[in-house]
């Protein structure tokens, strides 16, 4: 099972559409897993008509209607891996213990707000993914993304994906 992770898109008001990389990779997921900060529906339309399955949450800037569409936390069992998916994690200093305590029954946890690649494991072996912004970079080099499979019960093959710089996009 091929997974494509993002999170943080801000459309339109970070960039006005996803990077075509970024959609080429949708077309090729069976699951695409979304961590929040949508902020249009229009995105969210256009995903769930062309991915094979997502998997979403809204975030801190998503307004009503994301948030009569979507839960705050998402919970998938995918090829035997338990995933959950939220927007917000809290501080980076304790996030595995405390991320290990909210979400006991979890063996991967994807999240988003920081717009900062993430990828640890905690001593309960929960791993926490945060794939970045593939629009919004903030302080970090790239905007970035993740892909990932789920093979034999294991999550595998984890990589993050930098996007080349896009002219005309907002520096933060």
């Amino acid at each position: 099972m091929r997974l494509l992770i993002i999170a943080d898109t801000h459309l339109p008001k970070r960039a006005r559409a996803l990077p075509d990389e970024v959609w080429r990779r949708v077309d090729e997921a069976d699951v695409v897993l979304h961590a929040g900060d949508w902020v249009s529906v229009d995105l969210l339309d256009e995903l769930e008509t062309r991915a094979a399955r997502v998997i979403g949450v809204y975030g801190n800037n998503d307004g009503a209607e994301l948030r009569a569409r979507l839960p705050e936390v998402a919970r998938a069992d995918l090829g035997g891996v338990r995933f959950a998916v939220v927007h917000e994690t809290g501080a980076a200093k304790g996030r595995e213990q405390r991320c290990a305590r909210d979400y006991p029954d979890t063996d991967v946890l994807v999240f988003g707000h920081s717009h900062i690649p993430w990828d640890s494991t905690a001593s309960t072996g929960l791993r926490l993914l945060n794939p970045g912004s593939p629009t919004d970079r903030r302080r970090q080099p790239f905007c970035t993304y993740q892909t990932a499979r789920v093979e034999n019960g294991a999550i595998a093959d984890l990589e993050l994906h930098s996007l080349p710089p896009r002219t005309g996009m907002p520096r933060r």
